[in-house]
């Protein structure tokens, strides 16, 4: 299901990405507009589970600038971004960072079930997204909406839909319903039609918000 690019292996692409594309725009209209938008675009992957987990968490309910500075001095202080490195530099080294007191404890927290084992992210790719899902949310600080954001952004899942992400809520009111309000009820209606490539479709809502995901 997932490729590498050559280019760069640590960077992972979709194979299924062409065909969902194709399907997409054979049975929805406004996918059908869309999608050809956006030429060869298409969501690729990169990083190990610990790092994406650890970069979510610190970009929580902050601006996209305020997080990378954040991440910088972050890796200035864990430049390896590995679980024993981050408990040794502890929570006041965290905190120094531009971490809240929270985040320090919660960057800790997966650093601690990490080091312990008491998640295993070796198997998440041959385990259900439900399942990754559940192991995930033992973590503090990981809410649905980061689990999900790992599945599309690290797994690469193509069916993932992530009802509490305001991007895809705007993206499909302003597609789909000339920009009136939609209840999750109603993204979840307007998604049937995208199985089993809901990843897909959201990836192509967020790019016609003008880079609000990546």
């Amino acid at each position: 299901m997932i490729k590498n690019n050559p280019a760069d292996p640590a960077i992972s692409v979709p194979a299924y990405w062409e065909d969902a594309k194709a399907e997409l725009m054979k049975r929805d209209r406004i996918m059908r507009k869309l999608i050809p938008q956006f030429g060869d675009l298409q969501l690729t992957g990169r990083g190990d589970a610990f790092t994406t987990l650890a970069r979510s968490i610190i970009g929580q309910q902050i601006s996209t600038r305020s997080a990378q500075a954040v991440w910088q001095r972050f890796l200035e202080a864990c430049p390896k971004c590995m679980p024993a490195q981050v408990i040794k530099a502890g929570p006041e080294n965290l905190v120094a960072c531009g971490l809240s007191k929270r985040k320090a404890e919660y960057i800790l927290d997966l650093a601690n079930h990490f080091k312990a084992k008491t998640v295993h992210p070796d198997k998440w790719a041959e385990m259900e997204d439900e399942d990754v899902i559940a192991e995930m949310l033992q973590i503090r600080g990981i809410g649905r909406w980061t689990a999900e954001m790992f599945l599309i952004f690290n797994l690469l899942r193509p069916n993932v839909l992530p009802l509490d992400d305001p991007g895809l809520l705007k993206g499909i009111s302003d597609s789909y319903f000339s920009g009136e309000p939609v209840s999750r009820s109603d993204a979840r209606e307007v998604a049937a039609n995208w199985e089993p490539w809901r990843t897909v479709a959201t990836w192509y809502l967020w790019r016609s918000l003008d880079g609000a995901a990546s």
